[in-house]
């Protein structure tokens, strides 16, 4: 579902019918879709009003046509807190780049809304197109643009950026490594979830992927390795970590145990799982940003030094 800057006060959330939901009774594809509440509970929704199919109140039952848009008021919903403490690193009349910290949303996703970078920095700049986006626990750099004409010309000379990542990971890294293959579903409970292979999957759908991996510091069976994208996919460098054997500590979803994401959801995480865990969030970092401004052609390279808790676990390696 997409937000829109007229929203910023109400969260109103809109998306339009795909071929995949098409036919599907609106309750279902709700339920299939945003899984953050069940079918019935949806259906309550539906039935109170807060949810509309072009522009008209409808029942559950509802079968959905190509194109339909569904809108979504949902008024009562609690935000979880988040540190919203960004740090804006640069900023000309087209671009901004920002330091995100390591527990925001980028977009508004789940019951997060005013807690987002996206609603921070659009009720200060009333526009913003994201050009890189990171993990709601990723910190680091990032680019955005400040109009639609803008976030047009940076889109087109995207292969030309370079991102540069540091990330502590569980076990002795080699001093190098080459990961050049393939991404695909893991397959289990969490759909989300990834897994890199140097084979191609027999089975689509799959993403080439392509990551640099640099060795910086060992210690304590930990690593502090710098990676360095190739490509720009989905959970690229964790997912490749992980199917390294080099799970990212912090990570619930590809670190040392998958169940940790599933124990969070739930938010039945206990203490020893904290402590397995060692950071609250997972230890990746966005530390340098290149790039060429497509309106005056001046290339530009911001770095970012790796956040306070990261750093000290890093000095005691």
């Amino acid at each position: 579902m997409k937000h829109s800057v007229q929203s910023l006060n109400e969260r109103i959330i809109r998306t339009a019918a795909d071929w995949s939901s098409a036919g599907l009774l609106l309750a279902d594809m709700l339920a299939g879709r945003f899984t953050y509440r069940s079918r019935e509970e949806w259906c309550q929704r539906i039935a109170s009003g807060e949810i509309t199919l072009n522009g008209k109140s409808v029942t559950p039952e509802t079968v959905l046509a190509l194109h339909d848009v569904i809108e979504y008021r949902p008024g009562d919903i609690v935000e979880p807190p988040a540190d919203l403490n960004y740090r804006i690193v640069a900023e000309t009349e087209t671009f901004l780049v920002i330091d995100k910290p390591g527990n925001l949303c980028m977009h508004p996703a789940g019951p997060f809304f005013k807690h987002t970078l996206w609603h921070l920095l659009c009720s200060r700049y009333g526009e913003i197109h994201f050009i890189n986006r990171l993990d709601r626990e990723t910190s680091g750099l990032l680019l955005a643009a400040k109009n639609a004409p803008a976030a047009a010309a940076f889109a087109k000379q995207r292969n030309v950026s370079a991102k540069t990542y540091q990330v502590i990971v569980h076990g002795d890294f080699p001093a190098t490594c080459q990961a050049d293959g393939f991404l695909s579903r893991a397959g289990g409970v969490i759909r989300k979830k990834r897994l890199f292979t140097a084979e191609m999957p027999a089975v689509p759908p799959f993403e080439t992927a392509a990551t640099t991996f640099t060795c910086l510091k060992r210690g304590g069976g930990f690593s502090l390795v710098q990676a360095q994208l190739g490509t720009g996919r989905m959970h690229q460098i964790r997912a490749t970590l992980c199917s390294l054997g080099f799970p990212v500590t912090g990570d619930k979803l590809y670190g040392v145990n998958e169940n940790f994401y599933l124990k969070q959801r739930s938010e039945e995480l206990t203490a020893t799982d904290r402590e397995r865990l060692i950071f609250s969030r997972q230890a990746l970092h966005s530390c340098e940003l290149d790039f060429t401004d497509p309106a005056t052609g001046t290339a530009h390279h911001f770095a970012s030094p790796l956040p306070d808790e990261l750093q000290k676990f890093v000095d005691q390696m």
